[in-house]
């Protein structure tokens, strides 16, 4: 069953789908023939929601798969499908659609899947009646200029096909048709925070598409965002209102316009800044970091942007605590380097690596690195994490998150450790000892320790306590000490003794309550913070635990923070536009930020401290060129702290000027080219249109876009020219959202900057079933099949019972016939006749070994009494064994010492044994030593093997010795 899951599926529709596959599997599914059934679902692409069972099976009430619904590819469906089938089935399938398809040929994948010998059935969904109001679209024409007025037009479109709901009357032959449906257009203009609402006029729309004209005027420069809605008077006239807002962007050029960030709790700090550049006739507009952009499209407007002297994070009250999410880092970097955007990054006590903008893609779009790589230069921050917090809900997870983000914002130098209760308090790195290891090169081994990491419910806080203070001894180079516990205050509280260890290390303890057991925990958590001179934190919603951590972890970096003892002088090292007309050396400075200059070609260092030795992390200014966009470092402030003195200085303007005005988005001649897309059918359209000074068309221009979607991905697009003058190229645009394009002009030029919004899917443009394609996919023949079967009545959930009258299991297919090799087989059956060929010529039975079971279980049956003889048996026969190898011993040294004078004068030794019985040895005189040994042993009578071979012996060695005399 192939179900369409798609946005242009009414819900009630959904339901009837699950509904219909339950009840067909339940009434014609056949045991007894082995049946297979499974479920595939698809929108945007195809999923398995059951795959093949030989069993019932039911759909639960909701598809737990998930997918994007905002299109319908049914060739992706057809994929899948046939892809799921069994080798040795039979296959159909049943496909329960609209037949409204977006994405993909289905007839022609259709085809591939009945030629392999499927069968293709078809239920319509059948799409309710009703009236469709859509706004297609806003046109606003290309090349549009400041103070020049405009014609803007708004398409709309009434479509009520579905409902054939034209009535006309015919009176005095004059036909009236029906009034069609009313309501209100409303226009709305934004640039950057900005909204205005241009018009809004009650419409009567009749059926068929329909445009407004609006004639408009910019008198400021900016990039404008217009927004048409259209709200119905009755909302019941109108089937679908996610289609009923249409959005179009321009671009009207004028003076530079820059935007400065700052951060929230320090407002006010670069007004003097910010009033130098206006009076250089720079626009300049404020944002404070707890209210960022949210878009790309947001960022268009301004042609260069500051981060001045900010930190990633901000805040010191738990509820009031904001910073830069990842996705808005990547927008930053993203405006610079695709979208030709300026980017500089003003100095100060919160930035750079003591901002906690280490490892961002920030780091990465910057001329300099945030971290020290000089060993002369050597800042280090030690930083322990105690985790505890088990009763809060999602614990684990949430712990992980703000490891993690306290890990990644460490310089390579810093030292970290993570204690966990795990049975026992336990450093989660294990080794070494101390616990305490250099992030750098540990850096990955952290993060997948703490992607596996598993906290207990800690009973004390002491034993991690004094664990944390003796890992800080280990460390005693480490200028800033610093250590965030986060617990819900249940364990039993630190001593005195845990806590005065921690002061003299110097350590700063910042407690984090979490779930606090009321106010007893978080008293004591207090107490903790307060003796230590940490912060203290009272979290009520787990979401804000990512953004203190971030801005606790950024304390271990304050060690970048340079301050010499007495003011350094800045020497422009290199000749540059930012510092043209500047003569050196600039007025003193108290302090910057200690940065590491980039190793690449492109990096221009500007200002230099003369002060520390290494000249690598001496940077004051540092800029290079980051893809289409500029960038700028300047590692002091603008007069706040450090460079305070520069407020008088008369040049201060001109140096600030000319840094933003460098790095602006270029400014050339491009005042005859015009850009302009159309959005249809999930493609957008780039149409360029190229004019020379005299309005005469301009050919053989090389021209490409690059394009940012929704989703942050970038991709190139290619523009060729298609008539004179004329220059087209395409690209994807299904998913909802702004497109933001830039086209790069040949020649130098300055590029052209457009953008396009895709407000809804075209699911919503749908309105009525797709008969004539369904028709064609149950019209398909299987291969040696027949065909599909259009059940015409169509799903309704209220008569599922009639769609049951077809079988889809009918059995209308011919038996599939499947080939297997037999090869493996006759190899199993051939090594089984070798291996019983080996044992029948290689193995000899012998049923000896049931001898013993015979006799256990004889002696079981006789009776302990049968026993006893069998036991003496045994006795005599070890005795005579004993008696026999000290007979045979007793020979042998007798032969050794046969040699020997006074054993033959003192005659022959009766045998051992012999002498015992009572016996004596007659030896006749005159006989050798090995004589005698001979006729003893011929005489001692023992007839054993092993006598007889001594025997051959000994008369072996007497032959020898008579041929020898």
């Amino acid at each position: 069953y192939l179900l369409d899951q798609s946005l242009s599926i009414p819900t009630e529709q959904r339901q009837a789908m699950i509904d219909y596959v339950n009840a067909s599997i339940d009434a014609q599914r056949s045991n007894q023939y082995q049946d297979r059934v499974g479920v595939i679902v698809f929108g945007h692409t195809a999923a398995v929601e059951i795959p093949p069972v030989d069993f019932n099976v039911h759909l639960p009430s909701r598809i737990e798969t998930q997918f994007d619904p905002q299109y319908t590819d049914l060739s992706a469906a057809f994929r899948r499908a046939q892809a799921m089938f069994p080798h040795d089935t039979a296959g159909r399938i049943v496909l329960v659609t609209d037949g409204n398809q977006n994405l993909g040929n289905a007839l022609e994948q259709a085809r591939q899947v009945s030629d392999s010998g499927v069968s293709i059935d078809v239920v319509p969904v059948y799409l309710s009646a009703r009236d469709e109001v859509a706004v297609e679209k806003i046109d606003i024409p290309p090349g549009v200029r400041r103070g020049q007025p405009f014609d803007l037009r708004i398409v709309l479109n009434l479509d009520t096909r579905a409902t054939n709901n034209i009535s006309s009357t015919e009176t005095h032959g004059i036909t009236v048709q029906s009034p069609g449906v009313t309501g209100r257009l409303q226009l709305v203009r934004k640039a950057g925070q900005r909204e205005e609402l241009i018009s809004d006029q009650q419409v009567q729309l009749p059926p068929g598409k329909r445009i407004f004209t609006l004639q408009q005027q910019i008198e400021q420069s900016d990039f404008y965002t217009y927004e048409a809605r259209f709200i119905p008077e009755d909302p019941a006239t109108d089937g679908i209102s996610q289609n009923n807002i249409a959005t179009a962007f321009t671009h009207v050029r004028g003076r530079g316009h820059v935007l400065l960030i700052e951060n929230w709790n320090e407002q006010g700090r670069f007004d003097h800044l910010v009033s130098r550049l206006r009076h250089e006739e720079i626009e300049v507009t404020v944002q404070p970091s707890d209210r960022l952009f949210t878009s790309l499209a947001e960022l268009q407007r301004y042609d260069s942007v500051l981060l001045a002297g900010i930190s990633r994070s901000a805040g010191s009250e738990v509820d009031k605590v904001s910073s830069f999410s990842d996705a808005q880092i990547k927008m930053l970097v993203q405006n610079t380097r695709e979208l030709g955007c300026g980017l500089i990054m003003i100095g100060g006590p919160d930035s750079f690596g003591a901002g906690g903008w280490i490892g961002t893609e920030l780091e990465k779009a910057m001329p300099v690195d945030f971290q020290i790589k000089s060993t002369k230069v050597v800042p280090v921050g030690a930083l322990v994490l105690m985790m505890h917090a088990g009763e809060m809900p999602q614990a684990n997870y949430w712990q992980k998150r703000i490891a993690f983000e306290s890990i990644k914002l460490l310089g390579n130098r810093d030292y970290c450790g993570l204690i966990q209760w795990h049975g026992t308090d336990q450093w989660l790195w294990e080794q070494p000892v101390d616990g305490l290891l250099r992030v750098g090169p540990a850096r990955q081994m952290m993060l997948a320790r703490v992607d596996q990491m598993v906290v207990g419910d800690m009973p004390a806080f002491d034993p991690a306590l004094k664990m944390a203070a003796t890992a800080f001894a280990g460390v005693p180079k480490a200028s800033v000490k610093h250590m965030i516990v986060i617990s819900d205050g249940d364990p039993v509280q630190p001593t005195e003794g845990a806590i005065r260890d921690l002061i003299q290390q110097d350590v700063k303890v910042t407690a984090v309550a979490v779930g606090s057991h009321g106010r007893l925990g978080s008293l004591m958590m207090q107490n903790l913070a307060r003796q230590t001179g940490g912060k203290y934190y009272e979290v009520k919603s787990a979401n804000a635990l990512p953004k203190i951590y971030q801005r606790e972890a950024r304390r271990v970096a304050r060690s970048l923070v340079y301050e010499p003892p007495l003011p350094v002088q800045p020497t422009i090292v290199s000749q540059h536009e930012i510092v043209q007309g500047l003569q050196s050396p600039l007025p003193p400075i108290r302090g910057f930020l200690l940065t590491s200059v980039k190793q690449n070609p492109l990096v221009e260092v500007i200002l230099q401290s003369p002060q520390p030795v290494s000249k690598k992390n001496a940077t004051l200014l540092a800029a290079w060129t980051y893809g289409a966009g500029k960038a700028a470092a300047l590692t002091t402030d603008s007069g706040q702290r450090w460079a305070h003195s520069w407020s008088g200085w008369d040049n201060y303007e001109k140096f600030f000027s000319q840094l933003v005005r460098w790095s602006m988005r270029p400014i050339g001649d491009s005042e005859n080219y015009s850009v302009s897309t159309h959005v249809q059918d999930g493609q957008t359209q780039i149409i360029v249109t190229a004019l020379d000074d005299n309005d005469d068309f301009l050919n053989d221009q090389l021209m490409s876009a690059t394009v940012i979607a929704p989703d942050m991905s970038t991709s190139t697009v290619s523009i060729t020219q298609t008539a004179p003058g004329r220059y087209v190229g395409n690209f994807p645009s299904q998913a909802t959202g702004s497109y933001l394009i830039l086209v790069n002009l040949d020649g130098g030029r300055t590029a052209l900057r457009t953008g396009v919004n895709v407000g809804y899917s075209i699911e919503y443009l749908d309105h009525e079933t797709n008969m004539a394609l369904l028709k064609s996919l149950a019209g398909l023949v299987a291969k040696h099949g027949r065909v599909g079967v259009l059940m015409e009545s169509g799903l309704d959930p209220n008569h599922i019972k009639e769609l049951l009258q077809e079988n889809p299991f009918r059995r209308d297919l011919p038996p599939v016939v499947t080939d297997q090799s037999i090869w493996p087989l006759m190899v199993m059956l051939g090594s089984c006749v070798f291996l019983a060929d080996v044992f029948v010529r290689r193995v000899q039975i012998n049923l000896l070994w049931l001898l013993p079971m015979r006799y256990r279980l004889g002696s079981t049956r006789l009776g302990r009494e049968q026993l006893v003889p069998e036991a003496k048996t045994i006795s005599r026969l070890r005795s005579r064994k004993e008696q026999i190898g000290a007979e045979i011993e007793g020979r042998r040294r007798r032969t050794r010492l046969g040699n020997s004078d006074q054993t033959l004068e003192a005659g022959p030794v009766a045998d051992k044994g012999q002498q015992e019985k009572g016996h004596t040895v007659k030896t006749k005189p005159g006989l050798s030593p090995k004589q005698t040994a001979l006729q003893q042993t011929e005489e001692a009578g023992e007839a054993s093997y092993t006598e007889r071979l001594l025997k051959a012996k000994k008369k072996l060695w007497y032959d020898r010795d008579q041929s020898g005399k």
